[in-house]
């Protein structure tokens, strides 16, 4: 294990932070898919990192590209959310959100 895995650790880390505080602080829902996003490409960094230490070297790539195809139909499915609740409410405010309860 070299430099460049801990290298790729740091900067994986740096991405779940930065997504996890975006997540926790933005009120505003598309704020708040960004977070969910950076999340997600930590994962992968570290899924295409680790690869490399692997007998076949694939494993991380395939991996990777499947969280991505999960990752934009969750974007597809959150952004079709967020556009009708702003045609109901007029505001993407998760907070305003409550009042999508039954």
């Amino acid at each position: 294990m070299g430099s460049e895995l801990n290298f790729c650790i740091f900067i994986s880390a740096v991405l779940f932070v930065a997504g996890v505080v975006c997540m926790a602080t933005k009120r505003n829902a598309i704020g708040v898919l960004m977070g969910v996003e950076l999340v997600l490409n930590a994962a992968n960094l570290n899924f295409v990192a680790f690869a490399n230490y692997t007998a076949l070297g694939l494993d991380g790539q395939v991996i990777a590209l499947f969280v991505i195809v999960l990752a934009a139909a969750e974007a597809a499915v959150a952004l079709a959310i967020a556009l009708n609740f702003y045609n109901n409410q007029l505001t993407i405010d998760v907070d305003r959100a409550n009042d999508l309860q039954g």
